[in-house]
């Protein structure tokens, strides 16, 4: 069994989008394409990925994130399906929060699924806020998505 203690979080490289896809595969309804990621990570420049990599170099995870001015938006958080259930979305959100202390942002924000408790409860448990909804923000089942934010002081 793998534990948070064979766990590593570093920021993603292109070379690391084949397995990103198989985890974005797993997680969402809609992945997003090999172009995205590639997108993200050589034209978007305000975005940073963190990797969840275990000491086989096997990424389990990644969470995705735009960063302008003061200013963070999670645009996903994925785990590997046989991962879940370790805290390795907890660690990848405190790896992220770390990231964008250390580049002097006040607010990060997200959105979630209205139905996915697991995840609004984590982001309780980091100290984000409700901040409204998205009326049918989910292509895929037209579901609403739940901002949050969290504010740093």
């Amino acid at each position: 069994m793998i534990t948070n203690e064979t766990i590593t979080y570093r920021k993603m490289t292109v070379d690391d989008i084949d397995q990103i896809l198989l985890i974005e595969e797993e997680a969402f309804p809609v992945p997003w394409t090999r172009e995205a990621f590639e997108h993200e990570m050589t034209t978007n420049l305000y975005s940073y990925y963190i990797v969840a990599e275990t000491e086989a170099k096997e990424i389990v995870g990644y969470c995705g994130m735009w960063i302008v001015l003061d200013e963070s938006h999670i645009t996903n958080v994925a785990v590997s399906e046989r991962m879940r259930g370790l805290k390795i979305g907890e660690g990848l959100m405190r790896e992220a929060i770390r990231v964008v202390l250390e580049q002097d942002v006040v607010l990060m924000t997200l959105e979630v699924r209205v139905t996915n408790e697991i995840a609004k409860n984590l982001y309780y448990k980091l100290g984000f806020q409700d901040g409204g909804i998205r009326k049918n923000y989910y292509t895929d089942t037209q579901e609403d998505a739940l901002v949050m934010w969290v504010e740093f002081k």
